[in-house]
């Protein structure tokens, strides 16, 4: 087994995901398929292709990309080497398939789009991560994703040893500032929440004051999201706090901030930056013909 194999990492059900990859490989195909590869391939060409990565990462969407080939064409034979989780570096065969030179060319872009974007987001996720290795501190992702896409994204981010923050709007009630605006304060917009919501529903309020931070531990909340505090505000907030509800950092964060504010003590660091501003990871298919 791969030493660099992720042991905590849950692999999606194809279910979640084969129905996009058939709309991507849809979108790429067009009105006409590949007119490109069906006027200069000979339908009875074989050949091998290479997924390699060009770079350092960590890998994710390994089996989407496979999917792509496979719902072009069932027969291909598909040897995953290195998989979703586990790190890679310049020049690892993550995949090789073999079958119909078509689907190779044919499914080409569609699989290292996936792959590439996945992994870019696994990747930065996985050196945030490292970046405070030994801190009790979990780093957490949002609801900036790209729309369509944040089963995937929330994925990517588990892959490179985050967690998922709530994907979407049912998971749990999450008072933010517009909502307090609107209801009175955070004693009444609690109220009303545990009035209306069930006993499995948790509730997180955003602070961004110490005072307001006191309102919501009086309102017994599971939760409190520090909304752009100072470091030291950050500090003061956890003493405050002092274990009785979930503190998460949030607003303002970059990558290079995240070791300064896990050293102050708050559970949860969320970044949208993961999801919406990940580059891709340099991956590429290196195809031979056979025979």
């Amino acid at each position: 087994m791969d030493s660099r194999k992720s042991t905590k990492l849950i692999p999606l059900n194809p279910i979640l995901y084969e129905n996009f990859v058939r709309r991507a490989l849809r979108e790429d195909f067009g009105r006409a398929g590949d007119v490109t590869t069906a006027s200069i391939i000979p339908v009875d060409a074989t050949g091998e292709g290479k997924i390699v990565s060009r770079v350092a990462g960590c890998l994710a969407g390994v089996e989407l990309a496979a999917t792509a080939f496979r719902l072009l064409d069932p027969e291909v034979s598909i040897d995953i080497a290195i998989r979703d989780g586990s790190e890679t570096t310049a020049g690892d065969v993550i995949a090789t398939v073999r079958g119909s030179a078509r689907t190779l060319l044919e499914g080409e872009r569609t699989a290292l789009n996936i792959l590439g974007h996945l992994s870019g987001i696994a990747t930065v996720t996985h050196r945030i991560v490292r970046s405070i290795e030994g801190s009790p501190t979990r780093i957490v992702c949002t609801r900036k994703t790209t729309p369509g896409l944040r089963v995937l994204e929330k994925y990517a981010v588990r892959a490179g040893g985050g967690f998922n923050h709530r994907f979407g709007l049912d998971d749990a009630v999450l008072i933010k500032e517009n909502h307090l605006a609107i209801a009175g304060g955070i004693s009444e917009a609690v109220r009303r929440a545990r009035a209306a919501v069930g006993h499995m529903v948790k509730v997180e309020v955003e602070v961004e004051t110490l005072t307001q931070l006191e309102e919501a531990i009086q309102q017994e909340v599971d939760a409190v999201l520090l909304d752009n505090m100072s470091l030291q505000e950050i500090r003061e907030a956890v003493k405050l706090v002092s274990g009785r509800v979930i503190t998460e950092v949030s607003g303002g964060v970059t990558p290079e901030r995240v070791p300064e504010i896990a050293a102050t003590g708050v559970d949860l660091i969320s970044l949208g930056w993961l999801t919406h501003s990940a580059p891709n990871l340099d991956v590429a298919f290196d195809v031979s013909a056979n025979g």
